[in-house]
This record gives C-alpha cells, sequence and structure tokens, in this order.
C-alpha cells in the first residue's frame, strides 16, 4: 500500500512543504551545542524519565524567535468544530487573554506545520477527508474521516498512508486510533463498528475485525495494554470488549470478551495503566488495570491474572453534559512510586492511589481533590506533578497537583479542536444510543487529545499542535524579552530556592542548581539596570524619573542582597547608577530599609561617604539617624559625623559614633548635661528638644550601666565592668569639668533628680539589682545613697513627692534580705516631720500619698508606731492611720477614718460589708466594728439610705426597730421614709433575712402611713405587691389621708366590695360635683354677659374630665370583678347607683352653651351600660332609664342615643350567635361525610390467599366463606382469625389484623399491656367482613358488605389526623374565645390536650365576622 501512487504523492507533496518552509536556525540565539552524532530514536526514548528530557516532536518549522511564546502577540482564528458535525461550526470567537502570574510561560506551545500541511494536502489531493483522530509513541498516526491513517515520522514526514478511500466508503470514518509501546502496530477503529490491525514497519494489513462487538455501534476508544497481544476497545452502545489477539500456524484471529455491558449503564472512557520501561517489574503490573468511566461510576478492574473488579466510585451530582476523563500517572509518593488514577466529571478532579498490600490485595487510597472553576472536557499528565486541562470553553489550564495551584491559563481558540460528537451519537449506524450518551458526546474530544512522554498533541480541523513544558531558562528568557524584569527576577529566585512549580531542565545537586540559577540572575541584574538606564526620560518632571528608578532600584538592591552579592551591587551596578543624579538618589534612599532590617551591616567607604552627603543635602536627618545607629561605622570620619549629629540633634546617632568608634561612654553624658543642666539650675522650663534629651540621657545611663549598648544591641563583655565604673565615677563627681564659683556639689545627680526624679530612682534601683556580688558596685550603692541624702534632705528645691520617692526608694532598697546599705534612722524622723508638718496645708492628698507608699514598702520599721499615728491624726492622713489601725488590727477604728474623710466616706459601706462577711477576723473584731456601726447608724443613713438599709438587712435584721426609733427621734420622716423603702420593698440581687417578716406588719403599717405623705402615686403598687401590712390599720391609714383608690382596694380585698364600691361612687360624685356645677354657673354667666370661654360652648378643663374618666374606669372595673360572684339582685344594686349618678348631673346641664360637656358625660353613661349589659337583663336598664326623671319625660330623641346603642350591642351579640350556629353545622356536616366516605370506601386486598392459611378464598370447598378484609391490605377467613384468638362474633367487630399485631406485639417487648396496644395501633379503620359463596350461595358471587365500625380508640385517632391536616374547627375557635374573654378557664367538657397552645397564640390569627349592621339616624 505504501507503495501506491497516492502514498507517493503524499510523500512528494509533504517533502516539498518541508523543504519550502523550514527556517534557518540561529545556534547562538538558542544555545544549541554542537553534536557529533545526532541522536537516535532508541536512545531518546530510552532516557531516564526523571530528568523531564522526554522525546519532543519539535516543528522545526516554528523554531524562530516570533513563535517560541504563544502569548507574545495575540492570535485569532476560526471556532473550533467536530469533524462535519454541523453542530460545532458555530462557535464564538474569544480574545486570548494575558497571563500574568510568577510563574512565566510555562508550556510552548507550537504548531506543527509539516503535518498540518500535510493533512491539508491530503484531504485536497487524495480526498482523504478531515482528520478525526490522533495518537502519539514513537510516531504521530492521524486518522480521517474518509478512512484513512497518516503516519508521520519525528520529522513530520509522512511515512505511511494506510487504508483506501474505498475501504472508508464501507467502514466509516476513523473513530478510535492506538500504537503499541513498541510502535510496532497501530489499531484502528471506525464509526461503521470495524477494528484494523497494521503493521507500522510495511504498512501491511494484519487483521480486519468486525465481530468484536455488537453490530450496529461505532468504535469509541479503542486501547493498547502493556501486554501487546492484548487491547480493549469501547463501542457506541456503552459496553467494553477485551481483544485477545492469536497467531497459530501463520493464522491471525481475534478473540472478544465482554468486559462491562452497557445494559448496566454506558461507558465512554476507557484507560489502560501503561507502566514505565523502567518501572517493568512493578507489582502492580502483572494485574493490567483498566479504569472505566461511565456515566455514573469510575471503575478500576484487571484483566490479569483473572477478570476482577478492584474498586468503584461513584461521581456524585454532576451536570449530565459533562464528560467523564481518565488519566493514570505513575507518582513518587513515600519512596516508592505508584499510579494514581486522576478522574473527573464536571468541575472536581478525584485522585485515587493504587498500591499493592503485603498480603497481595490491591487498595485504592482516596487522595485530596481539585476543584475547579469550569467544566473539564480534557484531562492529562505532562509529568507526575503537572496536570494539563481544557475546559468547555476550550480553555487550557497548567495545574500543579501539590499546590493545587493553576500556573498557566492558554487559549485554544486556534487550534479548532476536533470533538468526537458524530461517532458517540454514532450517526454512520443510525443513531441508534441513548440520549444521555448522546448528550456527553456533545462536548467529547477524546480522540484529539494525545499524551506521551511529556508532551500532549491536539489536533485541530485543519492542524496539529503540541505542547511540552519550557525549560527553566526559556521560561525566564521569555519574560525579559517582553522586558518583564522583575517578574524574571521573582521566577528565577524561586527556581534558585526550590519553590518553583513545573520546573524542567536544572539538574544536579541543590548547590549547583543555584549557582547555575544566581549566574542567570546577574546577568538579568546587569540587564535591568541597563535596559533601565536607557528607558530613562530625558525630559520632563523629576518625579517622573524618580518612579521610573523606583521601579527598578529596590528590586536590583534587594535580589543582589538575597544572593549575597554585595561585591556587585556597590561595584558594578553602583558605578552604573551614580552616573544619573535621579538613579543615585534613589540607590542610596533604597538602602535605608535594608539596613534597618540589618540585612546590610556595611557600606564601602564611598557609599558612606555618599549616603551621609545625600541624606544631609535633603533633609533626611531621621533617616541619617536610623542608618547610621545600624552600620559599621569605621571607614568614616569620625569628627565630621559627630559634628553633623550635633548640629542636626541626631543624638542616638551621635552616642552610637562615640560609643562604636572611639570606645567612648562620657562624652555624649557631657555634652547632653551640658544643655539641661544649666536650665533646670536656673528654673527655667525645658523646651521640647531639651526634655527629649533628658529622657535619652536617662535611657542612655541605664543600659550603660545594665551592659547594653545604646539605642540597640550590647555592649562588648570585656569592656562592660569599664563601662559601669566610668559611668558612676561621671554622675558622681563632686564639680563638672568646666565648674564656676556657683555650681553646687554634684551638679550630675542634682540635675537628673531636677529633670526626673522618679525615672532617675527606678534606673538606680534596676543598676542596684545587678550589684549584690560586685564588691566595688556595693561601694558605688552606698556612695550615691549618700550623696542622694545629702542633695535632697533639707532642701527646699525639691517637693514632697521627689523627697518622698527618695526615701520610698530608700525603703525598698533597705527592706531586701541581702540590703547593704546604711541609712541613719534619724533621716526618717526628719522626713516624717517634714510630710506631716500640721503647719502646712499645701499639697495635701501628694504628701499623704507618698508617706502611705513609703510605709507599704516597708518604711514602717525606720517610724516610732505611736509618734506617725499622732502625726498622722494631725495632719488628717487617714489612710495613714487606717493602714497603721489595720496593722494594730483596730478595725472599729478605721469606721472614724472613713466617716472624717470627705473623699472616701462613701467606701465604708463596702469595707464595713466586707469585713462582716469575710472569714479571717475574729468574733471581738467583728462585734467591736458592729458596735461601731451601730454608734454611727444615723449618719450612715444620712450618708446613703440605700446602701445603708442593705447593710442593716443583712447584717444586723434584729435592730432595726431600734434604728427606726433613732430616726423617729430625729423628726426626719423623709428620711426614715427612704430607709424604710430601701428596707421593704424587694430589689433585685438583695435577700431579706427572715429575721425581718416577725418585724414586717408594723413596719409594713409605717410605710403605708409614709407613703400616703411623700409618694401617694407608689401607693398603689406598694399595697399589691406587699401581703404583710395590717388590713384594717391601712385602711384607717389611707381613709385618713383621703386616698379613696387605696382605701377601696384594701376593701374588696377584705371582702366588703360594698364598702369599696361605696368609697369609689363617693370619689365619683365629688369629680362629677367638681364639674358639672362649676360649668352650669359658668354658663349661667354667660347668659348674664360675662365672657367666658365656656358661655362659648368649650369644654371644661381636661384635668378634671381625665380625672372623672379614670374614677369611672376604676368603679367600672370594680363592678365587673364583684358581679361574678353576686346574684341578680345584688348586682342591680351595684350597676344601678352607678348609672344614677352618672346620670343626675345631666339634668343640671339645661344650658345650650354646655352642649359638649353634655356629650361628654353622655359618651361615658354609654360606657357604664355597655358594661352592665353583660350583667343587668336590656329590659330592666331600658326600664330604670324611662323612669329617670331626665329621660322620662320629653321627646324620644333625647333618650335615642342611649337606646340605639343598646341596640348596636344586641344586633353584634345576634350576628354572632347565628354565625356560631352555621359554623355548627358546617363542622358537624362535614364530620360525619367524611366519617361516612373513609368507612364506606373500598378496601383492596394485597393478595388473593389468607395470611394465615395461605389457600386462596376461591379455591376452598367450604359451604360458605366469610372473610375480612382490613385497611392494612390484609385478607383472613374468619375462622382462621378466631383460631387465633384475633376476633369475635361477626356481630360483635371487635377484629384486629393478625399479621399487624404480631409486629407490633413483638416490637412493643411482649407484654399484655404491650399487645394491646399493639393490636389497638394495627386495627384498620374499617373492618369489613365479606361473604362470598361458590356452589350454594347466589350465582352472583357478590360481595356483601355485613359490618362497619370505628372502636373508641380508633375515633380517636382519625379525629387527630384530620384536625392534625385541616387545621382547628372554626367552631372550636369561637368556643376558645368565649372562654377567653368569660372567665378566662377551660370548659370542664372541653378539656384541653395536653401541651396544646390555644390558636390565639399564632401571630397570624384573624377571626372574622360580621361586623354589627349600621344603624342610620
Amino acid at each position: 500500500m505504501s507503495g501506491s501512487p497516492d502514498a507517493h504523492s503524499l510523500v512528494s507533496a509533504s517533502s516539498q512543504l518541508n523543504l519550502m518552509e523550514i527556517d534557518s536556525i540561529d545556534d547562538k540565539e538558542f544555545d544549541i551545542p554542537q553534536v557529533d552524532t545526532p541522536p537516535t530514536l532508541e536512545s531518546i526514548l530510552n532516557e531516564p524519565e526523571d530528568e523531564e528530557e522526554t522525546f519532543i516532536l519539535e516543528d522545526t518549522c516554528l523554531l524562530n524567535t516570533e513563535n517560541i511564546d504563544a502569548h507574545s502577540c495575540e492570535t485569532s482564528s476560526l471556532a473550533s468544530s467536530d469533524s462535519g458535525d454541523p453542530t460545532h461550526l458555530k462557535r464564538k470567537k474569544r480574545t486570548v487573554e494575558m497571563n500574568a502570574t510568577v510563574h512565566g510561560s510555562v508550556l510552548r506551545h507550537s504548531l506543527l506545520k509539516g503535518i498540518s500541511a500535510q493533512i491539508v494536502s491530503a484531504a485536497d489531493k487524495v480526498d482523504a477527508g478531515l482528520p478525526t483522530a490522533i495518537t502519539v509513541s514513537g510516531v504521530i498516526a492521524v486518522g480521517t474521516s474518509h478512512g484513512l491513517a497518516l503516519v508521520f515520522d519525528i520529522n513530520q514526514a509522512l511515512r505511511l498512508c494506510l487504508g483506501t478511500t474505498a475501504t472508508g466508503a464501507e467502514f466509516g470514518a476513523v473513530s478510535a486510533l492506538t500504537i503499541n509501546h513498541d510502535c510496532s502496530r497501530l489499531l484502528c477503529g471506525f464509526a461503521k463498528g470495524q477494528i484494523t490491525m497494521w503493521d507500522l514497519a510495511n504498512g501491511k494489513l494484519l487483521r480486519t475485525i468486525t465481530d468484536a462487538h455488537p453490530p450496529g455501534t461505532a468504535i469509541l476508544h479503542v486501547k493498547f495494554t502493556d501486554d501487546p497481544t492484548l487491547a480493549v476497545c469501547n463501542d457506541s452502545g456503552g459496553s467494553v470488549f477485551e481483544l485477545a489477539f492469536r497467531r497459530v500456524m501463520g493464522m491471525r484471529s481475534c478473540d472478544s470478551r465482554c468486559l462491562f455491558s452497557g445494559s448496566k449503564g454506558e461507558v465512554c472512557c476507557i484507560e489502560p495503566l501503561h507502566t514505565p520501561p523502567d518501572l517493568k517489574d512493578h507489582p502492580i503490573a502483572p494485574y493490567s488495570l483498566l479504569a472505566l468511566g461511565s456515566l455514573t461510576k469510575i471503575l478500576v478492574i484487571g484483566l490479569k491474572p483473572f477478570l476482577k473488579v478492584w474498586m468503584t466510585f461513584p461521581y456524585g451530582k454532576s451536570d449530565p453534559s459533562s464528560v467523564p476523563q481518565l488519566a493514570w500517572q505513575f507518582v513518587h509518593v513515600q519512596k516508592t512510586y505508584n499510579p494514581v488514577l486522576a478522574f473527573c466529571r464536571g468541575d472536581t478532579v478525584h485522585f485515587l492511589l493504587v498500591k499493592k498490600e503485603e498480603m497481595g490485595t490491591i487498595h485504592v487510597i482516596k487522595q485530596r481533590q481539585l476543584h475547579l472553576n469550569c467544566d473539564v472536557i480534557s484531562l492529562s499528565w505532562i509529568n507526575s506533578r503537572t496536570l494539563v486541562l481544557v475546559d468547555s470553553h476550550e480553555k487550557l489550564q497548567v495545574v500543579d497537583r501539590p499546590s493545587q495551584e493553576v500556573l498557566e491559563t492558554l487559549d485554544l481558540d486556534q487550534v479548532q479542536l476536533v470533538y468526537n460528537s458524530r461517532h458517540f451519537k454514532s450517526l454512520a449506524t443510525g443513531g441508534n444510543v441513548s440520549q444521555a450518551l448522546a448528550l456527553v458526546g456533545e462536548k467529547a474530544c477524546y480522540q484529539s487529545v494525545s499524551s506521551y512522554g511529556g508532551q500532549i498533541v491536539y489536533l485541530g480541523t485543519k492542524s496539529a499542535h503540541i505542547m511540552t513544558l519550557r525549560n527553566w531558562r526559556e521560561r525566564v528568557d521569555c519574560l525579559l524579552k517582553q522586558e518583564r524584569f522583575t517578574e524574571a527576577l521573582f521566577l528565577a529566585w524561586s527556581f534558585h530556592e526550590g519553590t518553583a512549580k513545573a520546573v524542567v531542565g536544572l539538574f544536579g545537586d541543590p548547590a549547583k542548581r543555584k549557582g547555575v540559577v544566581a549566574d542567570k540572575m546577574v546577568e538579568i541584574l546587569l540587564q535591568f539596570v541597563e535596559r533601565s538606564l536607557k528607558k530613562c526620560p530625558e525630559q520632563g518632571k523629576l518625579q517622573v524619573m524618580e518612579q521610573h528608578f523606583q521601579d527598578v532600584v529596590p528590586a536590583v538592591v534587594d535580589y543582589c542582597l538575597l544572593l549575597q552579592r554585595t561585591d556587585l551591587l556597590f561595584n558594578q551596578l553602583y558605578d552604573r547608577l551614580a552616573e544619573n543624579v535621579v538613579s543615585k538618589g534613589v540607590f542610596l534612599e533604597s538602602l535605608e530599609s535594608y539596613i534597618v532590617a540589618e540585612r546590610l551591616d556595611h557600606l564601602t567607604t564611598p557609599i558612606m561617604r555618599d549616603l551621609l552627603a545625600h541624606y544631609h543635602g535633603n533633609n533626611m536627618m531621621d533617616s541619617l539617624e536610623s542608618c547610621i545607629v545600624h552600620l559599621d561605622i569605621t571607614s568614616l570620619d569620625m569628627q565630621q559625623v559627630v559634628h553633623m549629629c550635633w548640629d542636626n540633634q541626631l543624638y542616638d546617632a551621635m552616642i552610637y559614633v562615640y560609643n562604636r568608634g572611639m570606645n567612648d561612654y562620657i562624652t555624649p553624658m557631657e555634652k547632653l548635661f551640658a544643655e539641661i543642666g544649666p536650665a533646670l539650675r536656673e528654673g527655667r522650663t525645658l523646651t521640647d528638644a531639651q526634655v527629649v534629651m533628658g529622657n535619652k540621657l536617662l535611657v542612655y545611663i541605664s543600659c550603660s550601666l545594665a551592659g547594653r549598648a545604646y539605642p540597640l544591641g550590647d555592649i562588648p563583655e570585656d569592656l562592660v565592668p569599664q563601662v559601669k565604673n566610668k559611668v558612676f565615677d561621671f554622675l558622681i563627681r563632686l564639680h563638672s569639668a568646666e565648674s564656676c564659683d556657683e555650681e553646687e556639689v554634684f551638679p550630675f545627680v542634682r540635675t537628673l533628680l531636677h529633670f526626673d526624679t522618679r525615672e532617675f530612682l527606678n534606673v538606680l534601683a534596676l543598676t542596684f539589682e545587678d550589684f549584690r556580688n560586685d564588691k566595688q558596685a556595693l561601694e558605688y550603692q552606698q556612695r550615691i545613697v549618700d550623696i542622694l541624702l545629702r542633695v535632697m534632705v533639707d532642701n527646699p528645691d525639691f517637693t514632697p513627692s521627689q523627697v518622698g520617692g527618695l526615701f520610698t526608694f530608700l525603703a525598698r532598697q533597705l527592706a531586701k534580705p541581702d540590703n547593704t546599705l546604711f541609712v541613719n534612722r534619724k533621716l526618717f524622723d526628719q522626713v516624717l516631720e517634714f510630710l506631716c508638718s500640721p503647719d502646712d496645708d499645701s499639697r495635701h492628698t501628694e504628701r499623704q500619698q507618698v508617706l502611705l507608699e513609703l510605709l507599704q514598702v516597708g518604711g514602717v520599721v525606720q517610724f516610732d508606731e505611736g509618734r506617725l499615728l499622732d502625726l498622722a491624726e494631725k495632719a488628717e492622713f487617714y489612710q495613714i492611720c487606717e493602714f497603721l489601725y489595720e496593722k494594730k488590727h483596730l478595725y472599729d477604728r478605721i469606721i472614724d477614718c472613713y466617716l472624717r474623710d470627705n473623699l472616701r466616706k462613701v467606701e465604708i459601706f463596702n469595707y464595713i460589708h466586707n469585713l462582716l462577711s469575710m472569714p479571717g477576723y475574729s468574733a471581738e473584731e467583728k462585734q467591736s466594728v458592729s458596735s461601731k456601726t451601730l454608734q454611727h447608724i444615723q449618719e450612715l443613713v444620712t450618708l446613703d439610705p440605700s446602701r445603708s438599709a442593705d447593710l442593716v438587712a443583712c447584717h444586723f435584721p434584729e435592730d432595726v426597730w431600734p434604728l427606726v426609733s433613732q430616726l423617729q427621734i430625729l423628726d426626719d420622716q423623709i428620711l426614715l421614709f427612704e430607709f424604710l423603702s430601701c428596707i421593704l420593698e424587694p430589689r433585685e440581687g438583695h435577700h431579706r433575712p427572715e429575721s425581718l417578716v416577725a418585724l414586717d406588719p408594723v413596719l409594713h403599717d409605717m410605710q403605708v402611713g409614709l407613703l400616703c405623705r411623700f409618694a401617694p402615686r407608689q401607693l398603689q403598687t406598694f399595697l399589691q405587691t406587699s401581703q404583710l401590712y395590717r388590713l384594717e390599720e391601712a385602711i384607717k391609714v389611707t381613709e385618713q389621708h383621703g386616698h379613696s383608690e387605696a382605701t377601696a382596694y384594701l376593701l374588696e380585698k377584705k371582702g366588703d366590695a360594698h364598702g369599696a364600691f361605696t368609697v369609689l361612687l363617693e370619689k365619683l360624685r365629688e369629680n362629677l360635683t367638681a364639674i358639672v356645677p362649676r360649668g352650669q354657673e359658668e354658663g349661667e354667666a354667660g347668659a348674664d354677659g360675662i365672657d367666658d370661654g365656656r358661655c362659648r360652648g368649650e369644654m371644661p378643663e381636661r384635668g378634671g374630665l381625665e380625672g372623672l374618666e379614670a374614677s369611672l374606669n376604676c368603679i367600672i372595673a370594680l363592678c365587673h370583678r364583684s358581679s361574678q360572684n353576686l346574684d341578680q339582685q345584688l348586682r342591680e344594686v351595684l350597676w344601678f347607683p352607678l348609672l344614677e349618678a352618672m346620670m343626675a348631673p345631666q339634668k343640671l346641664l339645661k344650658n345650650p352653651n354646655s352642649k359638649q360637656l353634655s356629650e361628654a358625660l353622655k359618651e361615658l353613661t354609654m360606657r357604664v351600660l355597655n358594661a352592665m349589659s353583660s350583667f343587668i337583663p336590656l329590659p330592666a336598664i331600658v326600664k330604670r332609664i324611662l323612669q329617670d326623671p331626665v329621660y322620662g319625660k320629653g321627646k324620644l330623641s333625647e333618650i335615642q342615643g342611649l337606646i340605639l346603642g343598646m341596640l348596636e350591642t344586641f344586633n353584634y351579640e345576634q350576628t354572632l350567635l347565628e354565625t356560631t350556629t352555621s359554623l355548627l353545622n358546617h363542622d358537624l356536616h362535614w364530620s360525619l361525610a367524611h366519617l361516612r366516605a373513609s368507612v364506606t370506601r373500598g378496601l383492596h386486598p394485597r393478595q388473593d390467599s389468607c395470611n394465615i392459611c395461605l389457600q386462596q378464598y376461591k379455591r376452598r370447598q367450604d359451604s360458605a366463606e366469610e372473610m375480612v378484609i382490613f385497611s392494612c391490605g390484609h385478607l383472613y377467613h374468619c375462622q382462621c382469625l378466631e383460631a387465633k384468638h384475633c376476633g369475635g362474633a361477626l356481630a360483635s367487630g371487635a377484629w384486629s389484623c393478625y399479621k399487624c399485631s404480631s409486629s407490633q406485639a413483638g416490637r412493643g417487648g411482649g407484654g399484655g399491656g404491650g399487645a394491646d396496644q399493639g393490636r389497638g395501633r394495627s386495627a384498620s379503620l374499617a373492618q369489613t367482613c365479606v361473604t362470598s359463596a361458590h356452589r350454594k350461595s347466589s350465582a352472583s358471587g357478590r360481595k356483601v358488605l355485613v359490618e362497619a365500625a370505628l372502636d373508641p380508640q380508633q375515633a380517636q385517632s382519625w379525629n387527630h389526623l384530620r384536625c392534625l391536616y385541616r387545621g382547628p374547627s372554626r367552631l372550636a375557635i369561637l368556643s376558645e374565645l368565649s372562654q377567653c374573654h368569660g372567665n378566662d378557664k377551660t370548659a370542664p367538657g372541653h378539656p384541653a390536650p395536653p401541651g396544646a397552645a390555644s390558636v390565639f397564640h399564632d401571630q397570624d390569627f384573624q377571626l372574622k365576622l360580621s361586623p354589627p349592621p349600621v344603624v342610620e339616624e
């Protein structure tokens, strides 16, 4: 076949195309080494896989700088399409998205121009058709839609053209291809179901297989296994078959075995595990594993030594149109290589690790999932750590599996990917496939993607493309060509540190790798600087130039320091940058952050000189100081730096230069003392700069005495003792070097004490902690203490706080167990006299606090306590007295201290309560405190009645009466009232002792009287909440003070409802008298011509009417409560006087100007009528109204309003009654109708045999059969049920289902009670007895209904179900409404179910009733 004319023409055409399109290659540009002998294909294939230099199908036509990087230019292409499938011919164009990640360009996308051109040429010249499938091994094979298979070598030359167009017309398009591992055989699957095998050495057809699978289905996949005699195929019916090739006696044959039937779920993807050559002895290899991807799950089966399913894994929820994907890869895990299966359907990639256990079984371990935001249509491994995926939008993503990071995204629009939709729909055989498989086929492109040896080939409609990983140099160079130097440096550093992903081309040990990458980074840095200088704008604003170098110089400095190449930074790079003034300044300023972070501690002399000049010239003194104190400055001109620091107030830098550069620790102190000393001696206020100097001086002295360097670091160990001695000698100098006659002794100590006494003493205290074992230091310690005493004692220049601070410091030192200091005790007495001087009232609080602090730190041992107490009392130092009393356990005396101290007087309550409550105090001590408290109780109550009451209730409940008597003697009734209120009224968090209960009645009576006088509004609440007052006494008190409402409440509580009514009625009449006569008189005055608002018809004051309305509401409520328990006659005795009281004043309102007042009174009268209508019959009310003189005479119109109001109430009640009756009838009818329908419905048995004897009821030969069928569907003979004791006589109806009762009894535990309950529950809703006769009965054989009944349990269950599914009855709602508005009690005949909530608790409850009829006037 290879010698056919068509084949020769294809070869010649391909040769011409290759010769025309091959460009020359620049060896220097691409760094291609010279080789004596070109490598063979076998040597390339046998290279170790871990070196990542596997066989690369290189397109020689593409090796030019313009096409290496697929991202360097935007490309657009025709839409990708299926081979001849119209549904894929129209896809939208998509623009290329620029990938701006730090990984650079990971993939090299190359167009195989030679193969692409020959595919197009074959379609035009020999009618080969469009490409449909591709596979890659040692060669590349491309199948076409007209049944041809084109085989190309590594140079893209056409080696073979297998098949003819005549074969294609018979078999259809090539739908699947596979090559065995030694590239000797090619299997071609066709759209009409045939399979052919070709010899790739000579292009000979070896086998044509037509019966490997059911006819009428297309071949979707065909795959060789590691065994060259074994292959597997997958057809459009979803079945998978094993193909075993045999050659016996020169005859070639193929045996087929079905591995998976499509009737159990269509398989649309298969992938055998191929073991690399260097892992042929792997323990998994003999099992010949095969992964199957169906529409619902993944299966892993072993073909050898026998067929076995090792694992199944369901997808979970996924899009039905998503395409299942499978891909195997051997991965290095825990020092061994094991296969990992990656599979997905939709947006989640799963990983399964397969390993063989010691017992010989295969174990599958689920690994971490990879979640994506796309629908994957292609999944391939490009190496053991990197996956390449294609989504449904034809976006290619490179994913690092360990980190699950997307390294790069490419657009495959220009590929015009071939889809296999026609084959999945089996259009060549009539389209006899399931809808699910056809839907998946819309995105299927299995045969368009083939991976081999770290390369992936994609087949387009007119081209072939190859994707390979770029080596690390190429990835960096791609960024450099785009002048993305910063990203190139970042990427190179990730290669240097070993954190980069998808690395190719770095060999050797880590040190060698770092050296190679470092050399490349140096090259990049030099290029970066050169490019920045060339690209710098020559003209423009200075800010633009600075910004230009800000993007360059910091990155250059950073990577030079990371590479530890300061020689490169300070020599070559700085020399180039110094040529430009702006870049030089940016460089020097960028050094600051690295110097401060201690990444750079040494600068060369020229750069240090330039740094000082630049920062000083630009007034960046703070930054300069930060740099100086972090650098080695031995190469500097010390005097120049010191003068510059002093002139610019860089004190930290100046101290650092003196200390580190000249080992001089004294001169900085002299300079600073010279600045702040004169101002302090003269008493002037220090400037801010002088305060800063003083604070730095204190910190510097503290660091020097502690062995630490200033402002950071440590003093060298050999210099520490010397520095301490020098600093002490300097501080205790008698005079300064430039002293004058007026200078006082010890000027430096004196200056520090005046500047900040407390902080200086703290510095000394910290220093003394380190002097315990140093004899010379202890001498210094005693010396400086003597100096402090000499300077501060008897010196009016120091305040009491400063002197007290000194003696507090001394007391702390003297209190230490290893103390060696000596201080004359007379000095402490002298200080005590100074602090407690009664002649000086200034700074009283300050002096007391100083003395208290001195005592608390142990200074009390230095004083005579008696004398100290006397002085403290004279000076009114009550906190000192408290301190001394507490030390002597005189706790009762402390109460006097609190009471005398105006600032702490309110704290006495907490002190007394804590002392009496807490353990640790003796009974005598507590008793003394209690006595003292009772002596001062009047003062305590005056101070805070509430807290005094709490204290008495908690600790002195038995002394309440004496306390009350004392307060009564004071004749301060308001104070007594406040105290009793706090004692008697319950408050949250306060518990009254039971001993107060015996006193409660008398105390409550007294409180009632006090409330009547001072808080009448709180009286009613007190009477309602308290139950311990005496009723008769309380009634007398309230009557005496004229509080009618309180009196009425007490009378009603006593049981005298009529008396309460009389009191309230009298109050009501008083309110009426206060309104009506005044209104009438004003009306008459108006008639006499007096100009008044009432004469003009205005209402009385609102206060009068509101008081009247409040009184009326109160008496109506009383009548309501009382009428519940009274007969009709007594009710009239209550209500009619009230009605008469409201109607009587209206006869006085005859003046027309009193119309508004009359209307208001009529409205209130109507309120009385409406209230009494619930208890008094309507005729009695009407009769009473007509008997009244006001309404008994005159026209009917005067009482029309009252009559119509009562009629409205009657109409409303009538409407409510009619509605209730209607709802009752409707609910009753509904219940009976549904009950009748449920018990008369037909029942359908589950089977036609008795569930006990198992005989069909039609086949028994008895004269008459009586059957029972239950609603559960079980059927029985009556005789069988009676034999099982599940029923009685037919008339009784007490039947129960034997089968259901038995199961319920079994679950209930077997007890008698449980069995009864089980039978009750299993009894059917309607039990039907049916009699059937075959011989002696009527010929019609009808089923006669004998009985239908419900037992009480069933009826209750039925009512429960009905209420559950329908909601509460409307009658039940009205009943509950009447009960809630009546006596608020559940009716005895209708007990509420336990735990049931009222319908009115539902926030959505609405009662829809007809409103009362409108009465027309």
